[in-house]
């Protein structure tokens, strides 16, 4: 299962680079963590006002794509068990990062992202960047 961070969604969500709505259309099961919608719906919300509708709309179409999935108590176990590693080692992460990079580590999906360098210092979570 592929896990789509924030900034993948919005490379797709912009059509570019090219190519990658097509990579989308033949991954098996994407998906995207309940927090990665969050910020998208966030990100809208704070851009112009006259856009929000049609943006909202294209959101709608592509979230019918894929399954969004609710963060759990089985994600926040990870959290705890992550951030403390992080901490330890002087190496944290932004927090939303840190629930997404959770998330998907908590359901053995692959993180689909271009902030390959944050997310690295996640121990056991699988990458991949398709930017």
């Amino acid at each position: 299962m592929f896990m789509l961070d924030t900034n993948i969604c919005s490379y797709i969500l912009k059509d570019r680079p090219p190519g990658l709505r097509h990579r989308l259309k033949t991954c098996p099961s994407p998906v995207i963590s309940s927090m990665v919608y969050a910020e998208l719906r966030y990100g809208i919300a704070l851009g112009a006002p006259h856009l929000q509708k049609a943006r909202y709309q294209q959101l709608q179409l592509f979230t019918g794509l894929l399954e969004i999935i609710d963060w759990d108590s089985a994600a926040a176990e990870h959290y705890g068990d992550i951030r403390a590693a992080l901490k330890r080692q002087g190496a944290i992460i932004g927090n939303m990062d840190l629930l997404i990079a959770a998330h998907a580590r908590s359901l053995g999906c692959v993180l689909v992202s271009n902030n390959i360098r944050e997310f690295q210092r996640v121990e056991g979570l699988r990458l991949e960047n398709w930017a």
